[in-house]
């Protein structure tokens, strides 16, 4: 995905995307940026990290469980 930084709005970039939509993203996830800067931006889903995150969440919600279980 192609962003063009439209301008900067104190820590917020505002960018134009390829189909002519604007979104506000933080200014601090691109380096150095200033107005009329073009980014290509790759967005990649990751299962791994995601499952791990569900693991401790399962694994804290069962711990909470047991204690009050206890009580």
């Amino acid at each position: 995905m192609r962003v063009i930084i439209d301008r900067i709005e104190e820590n917020i970039a505002v960018c134009e995307l390829e189909d002519g939509k604007m979104i506000n993203i933080p200014r601090e996830l691109f380096e150095d940026a200033c107005e009329g800067d073009v980014f290509d931006v790759v967005i990649t889903k990751n299962d791994e990290v995601k499952e791990e995150q569900t693991r401790k969440a399962r694994s804290l919600f069962e711990k909470l469980i047991n204690r009050e279980n206890k009580e």
